[in-house]
């Protein structure tokens, strides 16, 4: 099924041959699976091998635990001062950027998502790196007025220890970084797990930390298929003490059923049905725009993609049509030449879930206007942009997340049942709407049960701002200031008996 790379080719692919690794990270030295073995890594535009890494067991992962534990306790690392961290971080941010077309290049070649978005996700990803180096100084203890004389009250921030990253496929650097940063910065050390379909960037960012001089057994990388008996030693080991995850909702409720045993630090950014939410008084064409960069950014496969679009039914009709627009004009095919707007979906399973649905919905009478069909002329994982309107609330568009680049219009007469819609699922990760009513704004913000909401933008992900979600879709927050929460513990220390005369 798959054809190897050329020679000619991967020497194309100019700096990548440096950045590009065939094993994974383990104390500071690129070792292979005990077993020996290897799993290949696809391009999914094409098909193309584009390299193999180790297929890794729970006897290497141990391994990876075992030195990142080791790290910690070592002088090296738990005794640096957040100064010290923080330059540390510093200099991978630049490593980073001064390799964002190389990296942006893996990351097109194994995710399949076009070469702009690759260089994009590069540029956001980083921005955490530099932006925990500079919250490393910053994590502040108290001094709190004690109720007693001779008392001080003192509370101080300490790193939890070794935290297990588990991340996944469609921000194959964003995810790791927005974690690592975070943990590296408050002193803690991990074990990075990347997804099986995109772990080429996870391997070229570590090396970069490496280059950067971070220490042996602080940042490790293991490669495997094999992620369950992964993510259940993550959980039972004694020596991880943070479990940080994205992912689905369904295997997030696992692992923080199976890390309660441990008691453990749990962080969980997981799956959404983001409703997207066009009110008579919105600047149509404005809310065209937010739809597009929100449903069509990587293929319609982010967790913060809008899923459910809520029309109103003044604007209903002129926004269906501006969007079918925008949406024909897009341009389809292989990431890696820059006027491609939309690629292929990441693997079989997932291109199987978006048609799957679109099915469903036509089988259940709703009405596909553009698109709702592979594009086997391109390679057997495109699927055409779609827009799917009348979506009945039964249909799995409405309830669940699709994935994919699929958007599903369902027109509402008044604010009241726009809202009560977009509330109706246990998701709440993001929403979107539009409107250029003051009091409807804050009104509709308040209302809407979602960790993020954006106001008039399709866009709202940064370093500085909280991300994450309520029910279902997640526990904590990663980003901004209150992203090293999850990784430092609050000890309280009452020293007693002093004397001030």
């Amino acid at each position: 099924m798959f054809r190897r790379l050329s020679v000619l080719r991967v020497s194309k692919m100019r700096s990548i041959s440096t950045l590009l690794q065939s094993k994974a990270l383990v104390n500071g030295s690129w070792i292979e699976a005990s077993s020996k073995d290897t799993f290949a890594v696809c391009n999914p535009a094409n098909g193309e091998v584009i390299g193999k890494v180790p297929n890794m067991g729970v006897e290497d992962a141990q391994l990876a635990i075992n030195a990142a534990k080791q790290a910690y306790e070592s002088k090296e690392w738990r005794s640096l001062t957040a100064k010290d961290r923080s330059n540390l971080l510093k200099k991978w941010h630049k490593l980073i950027e001064a390799n964002t077309q190389e990296i942006a290049e893996i990351m097109t070649a194994e995710s399949g998502k076009p070469i702009n978005e690759s260089k994009g996700e590069v540029l956001y990803g980083n921005a955490f790196v530099e932006w925990f180096a500079e919250e490393a100084r910053r994590i502040y203890g108290e001094v709190v007025p004690s109720g007693t004389a001779n008392r001080e009250v003192i509370v101080m921030k300490q790193p939890i220890g070794v935290a297990a990253l588990i991340t996944p496929w469609n921000f194959p650097l964003a995810m790791i970084t927005r974690k690592a940063g975070a943990a590296l910065a408050a002193g803690c050390t991990v074990v990075v797990k990347p997804s099986e379909d995109t772990p080429l960037t996870a391997l070229a960012v570590a090396k970069l930390a490496e280059d950067a001089g971070i220490p042996k057994g602080v940042i490790n990388v293991i490669t495997t298929n094999k992620a369950a008996p992964i993510g259940a030693l993550f959980c039972q080991s004694p020596d991880v003490r943070g479990i940080s995850f994205t992912g689905s909702t369904q295997v997030g409720k696992l692992l923080f059923r199976d890390s309660a045993q441990g008691i453990k630090r749990v962080c969980l950014e997981l799956g959404g049905n983001a409703p997207f939410i066009v009110f008579d008084s919105a600047n149509v064409e404005k809310a065209v725009d937010g739809a597009m960069a929100s449903k069509f950014r990587n293929c319609g496969q982010t967790c913060v993609s809008a899923n459910r679009f809520f029309v109103q039914e003044g604007v209903y009709d002129k926004f269906v049509t501006l969007l079918k627009q925008r949406v024909e004009a897009l341009k389809i095919g292989d990431g890696k030449s820059c006027d491609v707007q939309i690629g292929p979906l990441i693997n079989q399973m997932q291109f199987d879930k978006v048609s799957g649905f679109v099915e469903d919905a036509r089988t259940k009478k709703a009405n596909i206007i553009v698109g709702g069909k592979g594009l086997s002329d391109l390679g057997s994982l495109f699927y055409a942009p779609t827009i799917v309107t009348d979506v009945p609330a039964t249909a799995q568009l409405y309830t669940e997340e699709v994935f994919g680049p699929v958007v599903s219009i369902i027109k509402f007469k008044d604010e009241a049942e726009a809202v009560h819609k977009a509330n109706d699922t246990q998701r709440g990760l993001a929403g979107y709407f539009y409107s250029e009513n003051l009091q409807q704004v804050f009104r509709v913000a308040k209302r809407l049960e979602v960790g993020m909401v954006g106001v008039n933008e399709g866009i709202i992900s940064a370093p500085e701002a909280p991300f994450g979600g309520v029910k279902e879709s997640g526990v904590g927050r990663e980003g901004s200031h209150h992203g090293i929460d999850d990784y430092v513990d609050i000890k309280y220390i009452c020293m007693g008996n002093l004397k001030y005369d």
